[in-house]
């Protein structure tokens, strides 16, 4: 069983067929669904053949209902408090050439606290899988921390250097450290921003269309007609603790070949 804790949102993709202009419209395929970095990977882990909960907080409102009703579809065990509020929205915005930008309002999930943690929702956990959005705002990062005590296995995705940037660096670091990750994911900006690997993890870096390097290993990409990125992450992150680097590598160009961030 993989445990994942963090966001559940309303994803929504815009798929561009032309350049935006102000004051002008432009034509594009748009998607609807669940999204949210903990939840994109425990709806992969379930889709490659692993055991998947997810545990957040939303909100009692129809995006809150939508997006856990699809990520059940996905075969995920879906936890968490569910409060009155607004259950967040990602909308992301691809263009052609797969690239996309994403304008995230993430809602109720940040203000899951520890003490309304459940360790029943913890019961057969063989790993945990934080995302750093979990680790960089309060009161979630208190919830993230009492989980990983619980948990015997535990994985970090840094997530955003921006995030990084904003909550302080040194800190984050300190953090990390305290919490010693088995596995720790990251791209080149997160890796950077952090000051570089931490000692005694094993780190997966995520290189984009150059493929990862896995504990120093560098591994070329799985060829893949790209269409959207959103969500690759999230997918080798998924296929690594399922099955390891290949099906990482798999796991991520099967994602950039449809749009949107679920399988």
């Amino acid at each position: 069983m993989i445990v994942s804790l963090g966001d559940l949102l309303l994803d929504v993709i815009v798929l561009l067929e032309q350049p935006l202009a102000e004051g002008a419209d432009a034509n594009a395929v748009t998607r609807l669904g669940a999204g949210g970095q903990a939840a994109n990977v425990a709806a992969w882990v379930a889709a490659l053949g692993g055991s998947a909960r997810f545990i957040g907080k939303r909100a009692d409102d129809e995006a809150g209902g939508v997006a856990a009703a699809a990520l059940g579809r996905e075969g995920v065990d879906v936890q968490g408090p569910v409060v009155p509020g607004r259950t967040g929205t990602i909308v992301s915005l691809v263009a052609r050439d797969g690239s996309r930008t994403m304008a995230s309002d993430r809602g109720v999930a940040p203000e899951l606290r520890a003490e309304e943690l459940d360790s029943t929702w913890l019961d057969g956990c063989q790993h945990l899988h934080l995302p750093g959005y979990s680790l960089l705002r309060s009161p979630i990062d208190q919830a993230a921390l009492a989980a990983a005590a619980l948990a015997p296995r535990l994985s970090v995705d840094l997530s955003s250097w921006s995030a990084i940037r904003d909550f302080s660096p040194a800190r984050f670091r300190e953090r990390l450290e305290q919490l010693r990750p088995e596995i720790v994911f990251a791209n080149e900006d997160e890796e950077r921003i952090l000051g570089g690997p931490i000692r005694g993890c094993r780190w997966i870096l995520k290189r984009g269309p150059l493929g990862a390097r896995f504990d120093g290993v560098d591994m070329p990409a799985v060829p893949a007609q790209a269409v959207d990125s959103t969500g690759a992450g999230d997918a080798l992150a998924a296929g690594y603790l399922v099955g390891g680097p290949e099906l990482a590598l798999e796991a991520a160009a099967r994602c950039v070949a449809q749009l949107g961030s679920m399988p």
